[in-house]
């Protein structure tokens, strides 16, 4: 006999009143951006059982509001299967509640609805006292030195570094605390069993030995461009300050800093040579936002945690792109087609996890803009997207994250 999925998996776990199954579901069917606002709004309302209750009744309030944000990959649906495959990994579903959950998240204007977390270490007290440590993936062998130097003075004093494993400065950083050897913690936009970049495999899997692999994303989650930027928001949250070693003007290192500063957390610039490109973005926050601090060594550092960062003015962005304006479901649906495949239309459905309408107007945009195009197939990117994907530059598809 199979086991159930989807709606019958759900209302199981409704009878039940089985709030962690029903938190990882929703880990599962949305994705953790503002297309979801309407979501979070009747499930922070209503709670998350009474929620789920809605969903299965068409005639409950807010039942389309659930619907048609749940509904695309309910069907899909398979909570044991991922509680299965994360159990298989060594990784346990944290939610709030949790004594090991950290109180810091809840102070987000969108708090995950759960973490899964890999390693032996305790989550809430390994991050403390932590300090996120953060900067461009296109890195230099200065801002590289840096950031071991500040990670592993920080790590000699008890101070756990939390970083989100990419190229550059965040695998300078993991790196520095392990060789301590002190635990750290990677925060991932990917599954805690997907690593990403596929390179720092070894790199992450030692971390989930040492230390801790988190993720809001379920088990077996590919990364996507808009889940670094919800990675990110964690990073910030978790830790009582965040240091920027290395960033260029236009980079995902600044919406961190942003985003810690939005929080009251203390934000900390490393300064580099005047005519570093790896460091104009790092010269322009401290220009920019007088609240921030110049920082050159862990003592600097410690110093300065707990401080309170505010007012924060816009960040430095590059030359306008095509992409920049687009809504945010167009763009989730940018997200979800492949880099050098076709997909049809109808898988795009459960790929971006919006409804057959959503998904069509986005991509009549999308052709309108040049970016997607079809085929006896499906769609596809267009030829100048498909290069852009993949281009290994700053801020393109092939080095997606930051």
């Amino acid at each position: 006999m199979s086991r159930p999925r989807g709606p019958a998996q759900v209302a199981a776990y409704v009878e039940a009143g089985d709030e962690r199954s029903l938190r990882a579901a929703l880990c599962r069917l949305l994705e953790p951006d503002e297309w979801t606002n309407e979501v979070d709004r009747v499930v922070g309302v209503c709670g998350i059982v009474d929620a789920f209750a809605r969903l299965l009744d068409p005639r409950a309030a807010g039942h389309g509001y659930l619907a048609a944000g749940l509904g695309p990959r309910l069907d899909e649906l398979d909570v044991a299967s991922d509680l299965g495959r994360g159990a298989a990994r060594g990784a346990r579903f944290v939610i709030p509640g949790d004594e090991e959950w950290p109180e810091r998240l809840d102070l987000l204007p969108r708090p995950p609805y759960g973490l899964w977390v890999r390693g032996e270490h305790h989550l809430a007290e390994l991050t403390d006292r932590s300090v996120a440590v953060i900067g461009s993936r296109a890195s230099s062998a200065y801002g590289e030195r840096t950031a071991g130097q500040l990670t592993a003075g920080l790590a000699l004093r008890g101070w756990t570094v939390v970083s989100g494993g990419a190229y550059g400065i965040d695998a300078a950083a993991h790196r520095a605390a392990l060789a301590v050897p002190t635990p750290t913690v990677a925060v991932l936009a990917s599954g805690v069993d997907v690593p990403y970049p596929v390179a720092h495999t070894s790199l992450i899997e030692r971390i989930a030995a040492e230390g801790l692999v988190v993720s809001e994303q379920p088990p077996g989650d590919a990364p996507r461009q808009l889940r670094f930027l919800a990675r990110n928001r964690i990073v910030a949250a978790l830790t009582r300050g965040t240091v920027v070693v290395e960033a260029g003007p236009r980079s995902g290192t600044a919406t961190t800093a942003r985003q810690a500063g939005s929080l009251g957390r203390a934000v900390m610039v490393v300064p580099g040579p005047v005519d570093a490109w790896a460091s104009r973005g790092c010269h322009e926050l401290l220009r920019k936002h007088p609240d921030y601090r110049l920082v050159a060594s862990a003592e600097h550092v410690v110093e300065e945690v707990g401080l309170i960062g505010i007012d924060l003015a816009p960040e430095v962005r590059g030359p306008a792109r095509t992409r920049d304006g687009l809504k945010i479901n167009t763009r989730r649906v940018l997200d979800a087609v492949p880099a050098m495949t076709a997909i049809p239309p109808g898988r795009l459905v459960v790929s971006a996890g919006m409804d057959e309408q959503a998904v069509a107007l986005a991509l009549r945009d999308l052709q309108r803009m040049g970016l997607v195009e079809s085929t006896p197939a499906g769609v596809r990117l267009s030829a100048s997207e498909r290069a852009r994907r993949c281009a290994p530059r700053e801020g393109a598809w092939g080095t997606i994250g930051g």
